[in-house]
């Protein structure tokens, strides 16, 4: 298994704390926001991480994270030139994966507890994808799961009115097939390759699980969800529970 940091974009939502440097390098609770995503992929026992970001702050992910070794793995750095969507940056990983199955994280997701379960519940999966599930307050505002007793059923983006309350989270577990299927989808309405669209086909092939997270989860990406993100780690001190 490796692990894959999508830490791109250009944070817009969070100006002016963006305009000199990446939203990942933001400090939540203790340390960096992006360290929070290596020790989850650390706690789930993925040792080769890829980290993708922007060609801006390239340099300045390179100076915080090193080469590994102050968290026990070893990173490789790739450059997304533009902002294509999160499938478009996956796509810079195919040659790192080697075959291997995949579990990416966005930089910008706050666990409480560590994410090796549902990474060991992947593990023993035969094929397909696993995406981790969140009951939200506004699911209009994520990729929204309808939902069977083992499959999810359908996955709508933003929805006006939503099917369930359950968010589809920033944490994706795929297999090989990934890639293929990234090459076949068709750029959304925005321009981008939607990560949704590919769950979307996962779910076709009748290959996509999931998992409930356990404890809290936030996406950094808001001032509001970043103070949240902030009480979240600091009452831990920065501990990721479950270990």
């Amino acid at each position: 298994m490796k692990g894959i940091i999508l830490a791109g974009g250009r944070g817009t939502r969070l100006d002016p704390l963006t305009e000199i440097t990446n939203k990942h390098l933001l400090p939540v609770g203790r340390e960096p926001m992006i360290w929070h995503s290596v020790k989850q992929l650390i706690s789930a026992r993925i040792q080769e991480i890829m980290v993708i970001t922007s060609t801006h702050h390239m340099g300045d992910v390179v100076n915080s994270l090193g080469s590994g070794k102050r968290f026990g793995c070893e990173f490789t750095y790739r450059v997304q030139e533009e902002a294509g969507g999160i499938a478009h940056a996956l796509m810079l990983a195919k040659q790192f994966s080697q075959g291997d199955n995949i579990t990416v994280l966005l930089g910008d997701n706050i666990f409480e507890y560590s994410i090796a379960p549902y990474v060991d519940e992947f593990r023993v999966q035969e094929d397909g994808a696993r995406v981790l599930l969140k009951e939200v307050g506004d699911p209009e505002r994520y990729g929204v799961a309808a939902l069977d007793e083992k499959l999810i059923l359908e996955i709508e983006e933003k929805p006006n009115t939503p099917k369930s309350n359950y968010a589809v989270v920033g944490c994706y577990m795929y297999d090989q097939q990934v890639f293929d299927l990234i090459e076949k989808i068709k750029p959304s309405e925005r321009g981008e390759l939607e990560i949704t669209s590919v769950n979307n086909d996962y779910i076709e092939r009748e290959q996509l699980q999931y998992s409930f997270v356990r404890g809290g989860w936030t996406d950094a990406g808001t001032f509001d969800s970043l103070t949240e993100a902030n009480a979240l780690l600091l009452a831990n001190d920065n501990r990721i529970l479950g270990l």
